[in-house]
């Protein structure tokens, strides 16, 4: 099992306790490209053929809808 599916695995098993930088390796190593914030905004906006999420970036954990909605996305794609 590599690392992506393990990272995968972890966020399908806990979705509340996902940290923004595990869930920005996992779209970034998929292919996803990413649009950072400017002026203080706190939303990354990630990209894929038809497919665009908007994550805000909060510490400790990101909130569960939009880890749920990551999840479905990489499900629609097969991940």
């Amino acid at each position: 099992m590599s690392k992506r599916e393990k990272l995968l695995a972890s966020l399908k098993n806990n979705p509340k306790t996902v940290r923004f930088e595990d869930l920005n390796k996992i779209l970034l190593d998929i292919g996803f490209r990413v649009t950072q914030p400017k002026g203080g905004s706190s939303h990354y906006t990630y990209h894929y053929k038809e497919y665009s999420l908007t994550i805000p970036r909060k510490k400790p954990h990101i909130k569960i809808i939009y880890v749920k909605l990551a999840l479905a996305v990489l499900e629609e794609l097969g991940y």
